[in-house]
């Protein structure tokens, strides 16, 4: 290699430009096996901001969010997944 030739860039997913969910998205991919449990401090943290700030309707619009997720892992269990 020579200087006139130009070095091959390391090409990384576009999505981890993204400013706070792409840095999130890299490290749980990137990261050491503990990433996941500082997400879910952050997130359980910012559900207690919310709730702090709007009361019990944050907790019940996080509960109707979560339906689908639950709905899809119960059909996961019962098929066998």
């Amino acid at each position: 290699m020579s200087i006139s030739e130009p070095a091959v860039a390391y090409r990384r997913n576009p999505f981890y430009s993204v400013p706070v969910f792409g840095w999130i998205a890299r490290d749980l991919k990137e990261g050491g096996p503990d990433t996941i449990y500082y997400l879910l401090v952050a997130l359980l943290t910012l559900l207690v901001l919310a709730v702090k700030t709007w009361g019990v309707v944050a907790l019940t619009m996080t509960a109707l969010a979560m339906v689908p997720v639950i709905m899809v892992v119960l059909i996961l269990i019962t098929v066998g997944k």
